[in-house]
Order: C-alpha cells, then sequence, then structure tokens
C-alpha cells in the first residue's frame, strides 16, 4: 500500500444520474452516468427518465456496436417536446491527422432521425502530447465556428500523463480516462497533482475491464469469507475518488442498467475495499500451470 493510496480521499457520497456538471465553459450540463455501447434500445429513453442526458456515440471505429445506441437515441427523440435540447452527445473518431482533421461525423447525423448535432467533438484513443496536438488544433478551430452544432471538445486517453496535461491546462472540456481495479495508477499518478480550481471533466471508462467474473471467483477457490464483488461494484470503484466526475458504462440490459442505478445508492469503497479489489483482480489475471 503506498503512502498516496493510504491518504486519497474519498467520496461521502456516489454521484446521482440525475446530478449535472458543467462541461467546461462550454455552457452545457452533463450527467455523471454517461452511455456508450448498449445492449437494447430502450434503455437509452429508460435512461434519461432516470435522469440521465450524456450519450457517446462512434463515427468510425466500432460504428457497427453502437447501432443500439443509435436506434436508442431515435427513440428518445420520437417523443419529440423538446427533448434533444436536454441531452449532450459526443461523437468520436479515432483517426490520426489529416484524416481526422475532417472530423466527418455527418453519418451519424443522417443515420439518427432527431439528432441534428453533435454537440461534444472527441478524439479517440490518444496515446502522446504530440498525439493530442496533432488533433486539438482542428477541434478547437471546429469548436469555434460552431461545426456541426458543436460547443465542446474532449477526447479518450491512453496516456494518464498527456491526460493530466489537457486537464491542467484546460486544453478540452473532458478528458476520458481509464482507471479501474487493474489499472488504479491515476489513483496517485495523476488524481493528486490536478489543479483544484479545474473546469474540465474527467470520466472513466473500461471500469469493469479487470472484473472478476463468478466463475473466475470460482476457479480461484475464493469462498467463505472472501468477497465477491458484483459488477457494479466496479463502477462505485472507479467513482470513489473525488477526482473522478462520471463514468462511461455500457449496460447490456434493462436490468443491469436498473442495477447501476441501485449501486449509486451505495456507499463509496473503503480504502480497505479498494485495495481487496485491486488484489482480486491481479490474482484473477494469473494463470495457474501444473
Amino acid at each position: 500500500m503506498t503512502t498516496a493510496l493510504a491518504s486519497a480521499p474519498s467520496r461521502t457520497a456516489l454521484p446521482k444520474a440525475s446530478d449535472r456538471l458543467p462541461l467546461g465553459l462550454s455552457g452545457l450540463q452533463v450527467s455523471p452516468i454517461c452511455l456508450g455501447i448498449v445492449g437494447d434500445p430502450e434503455i437509452i429513453p429508460a435512461a434519461f427518465d432516470a435522469g440521465v442526458n450524456f450519450f457517446f456515440v462512434s463515427g468510425d471505429l466500432h460504428w457497427r456496436l453502437y447501432e443500439k445506441l443509435r436506434k436508442g437515441l431515435e427513440l428518445l427523440f420520437s417523443r419529440g417536446r423538446g427533448v434533444r435540447e436536454q441531452i449532450v452527445v459526443g461523437a468520436v473518431s479515432y483517426l490520426d491527422p489529416p484524416l481526422f482533421n475532417a472530423l466527418q461525423f455527418n453519418e451519424i447525423i443522417d443515420e439518427v432521425r432527431g439528432l441534428e448535432r453533435i454537440d461534444l467533438l472527441l478524439a479517440g484513443g490518444v496515446w502522446s502530447a504530440q498525439n493530442l496536438q496533432g488533433r486539438l488544433d482542428p477541434m478547437q478551430r471546429l469548436r469555434g465556428i460552431g461545426y456541426l452544432g458543436s460547443r465542446a471538445i474532449g477526447a479518450s486517453f491512453h496516456d494518464r500523463k498527456t491526460a493530466l496535461l489537457s486537464v491542467n491546462c484546460e486544453a478540452l472540456d473532458i478528458q476520458f480516462i481509464r482507471y479501474n481495479t487493474a489499472h488504479p495508477g491515476a489513483r496517485t499518478e495523476m488524481f493528486p497533482l490536478l489543479r483544484d480550481d479545474r473546469h474540465s471533466r474527467i470520466y472513466n471508462f473500461k471500469s469493469m475491464m479487470s472484473r472478476v467474473s463468478s466463475s473466475r471467483f470460482r476457479e480461484l477457490g475464493l469462498y467463505g469469507s472472501y468477497w465477491e464483488p458484483e459488477a457494479t461494484d466496479y463502477y462505485r470503484f472507479a467513482l470513489s475518488p473525488p477526482a473522478m466526475d462520471g463514468v462511461l458504462c455500457s449496460p447490456n440490459t434493462l436490468d443491469e442498467f436498473h442495477q447501476l442505478l441501485l449501486a449509486l445508492e451505495e456507499k463509496p469503497l473503503t480504502l480497505k475495499e479498494e485495495q481487496y479489489m485491486m488484489w482480486l483482480s491481479s490474482v484473477g489475471s494469473m494463470r495457474f500451470f501444473e
């Protein structure tokens, strides 16, 4: 256990789906829960009714995987009554410059009836400061002219140092980072170094990447006094640090989404629980040979 982890602050309560956070200085307000890939289009209107107003869709890589999210947005927009004005939709491109510079999200707008615009332009899979800079310039320029109706810009990161630089320089309105039980480095390498007066948001992705399934739990011979975390406990892990503003989620079913809502009513994890889950993921990833 490191000193930084031992002294790291924790929330007194988890954020709720109906909470709203300012998205940088864009004037947009977003829920701490952001939905991406889903297994059932009906999840989208159900999530909206529960308070979620933030949605994430891919414009190129993984296009097929977002089909049910796109259909779910159409279901939501079919209600009319100004629903579109109440939600924020971010679109991500994983292309590198110069192809990235065009940010061709017209296909999403054409595909989803009622979408009309992209509120948040996103660069996917940023892996270095140089890579960020090459994609930041066109995003800032296009946000400045309101390209496709955009008002905010952001990125997903695979490098913590670059994400930290982006947050503290207020380069983007939102950063998506990877923080989970197998990759907890942000707890010591990023969160303590954030500006106290930051406006830029930090959301997690891949929260359940290191989940130990029930079958794997049994394979490890863990039973009796050993705690078997629920799937939603991995979201609780991601949201327990106060520096984490929200999470990108991918529920497969309505029941999974409702289980997430119930988990948000529970307390944040204790330090002991966090350490146990990190240990469990490290053990769960081991391969044993006779």
